[in-house]
């Protein structure tokens, strides 16, 4: 069985958590699989914008499957919790905008993998939270770290060590929404508006911006700036910036090659 469905169309990756009948709860095959589609979506440049979202109407993920882990030795753990990370290590290090269209219930490993998205799209009802400490464990897949530094600390280290469940109007008013809906089944076309938005735009540029914002948050402000440059000069000698030039004058819309 595929976990993980795959449709790429008009340079939109649509990456779908294939699993509804377990709530699209994360065992290690399916983790797996989400891997290798990082992987494979990172080199594809027909793809300029990633939407992650899940099948069924109750849940994007509920993250873990606890059902498998009450099998596993605790070699087995540390492999899952390893494997966990890495494969949304590698999400949030794709060089195309990821956007979470969050269709339900986003739980534990299920918020983490929004939280190493770029953008993230719910409807206003939607409940989400890091519940791990309610099960005497603590967010092992980057949610320690994100979540702060999307929201900021002390909000951040309420919402874990409460382990609370919050809705996604709430969320949007963290700051951790970017687009809110009215109904889940409408996530993925609130997200599919976002990535036509950025479709507009130079494809090399919106990478390079995304990799300078990224790189930049860990630095200092001249170390950022640097970077920053560095990332220009990538897109100096592109068609695309001879492109944008030439239809400004035209007075056209561009036509942009990713080149």
């Amino acid at each position: 069985m595929n976990y993980i469905a795959v449709e790429v169309k008009d340079h939109v990756a649509t990456v779908t958590l294939n699993r509804p009948d377990a709530m699209n709860a994360f065992n290690y095959d399916m983790l797996v699989e989400l891997g290798n589609v990082a992987e494979e979506l990172r080199t594809n440049a027909d793809v300029r914008v990633v939407v992650i979202t899940a099948s069924g109407e109750k849940a994007f993920s509920v993250g873990a499957d606890l059902k498998e882990r009450r099998g596993l030795t605790e070699q087995q753990v540390r492999r899952n919790v390893y494997k966990i990370g890495d494969v949304f290590n590698r999400i949030a290090d794709l060089p195309q905008p990821t956007i979470a269209a969050i269709n339900g219930y986003a739980f534990g490993g299920g918020m983490e993998l929004l939280l190493a998205c770029d953008f993230r799209v719910t409807g206003k009802d939607v409940k989400m939270g890091l519940t791990e400490t309610s099960l005497a464990i603590i967010p092992g897949a980057g949610g320690t770290q994100r979540l702060p530094r999307i929201i900021g600390e002390a909000k951040a280290m309420e919402l874990i060590l409460t382990a609370r469940r919050f809705s996604g109007e709430e969320a949007y008013g963290f700051g951790l929404i970017t687009r809110l809906v009215d109904e889940p089944s409408h996530a993925l076309d609130g997200a599919m508006e976002l990535a036509q938005e950025m479709l507009k735009n130079g494809p090399v540029a919106v990478q390079q911006a995304k990799f300078a914002i990224r790189q930049g948050m860990g630095v200092d402000m001249q170390t950022g700036l640097q970077i920053e440059r560095k990332a220009y000069e990538v897109i100096i000698p592109t068609e695309d910036r001879v492109e944008a030039l030439v239809a400004f004058g035209e007075k056209r819309a561009p036509e942009f090659k990713g080149k």
